[in-house]
């Protein structure tokens, strides 16, 4: 699975980084996970509005730092 935490360094993007490697502790799944903060390659997801999500490729969330129980979902879901 990769994973990219889009932001261009806020707090909330920062955020999003910490719980996405928390979460992958939490529920014991390897990732690849990188910080995009090239404005280009965000605006190349068609994102608006960081923090975002991206999981193999896709955006899952954006704009916002998504609940705990909704990560995890997003991960399991992603893991199948």
């Amino acid at each position: 699975m990769k994973i990219e935490v889009l932001g261009t360094g806020c707090t909330k993007c920062k955020q999003l980084e910490k719980d996405v490697y928390n979460a992958l502790a939490e529920l014991d799944i390897a990732a690849d996970v990188a910080k995009v903060q090239d404005i280009k390659k965000i605006m190349s997801y068609k994102v608006m509005s960081t923090p975002a999500l991206v999981i193999d490729g896709k955006v899952k969330v954006s704009g916002r730092l998504p609940r705990k129980e909704e990560l995890h979902g997003l991960l399991k879901d992603s893991q199948k």
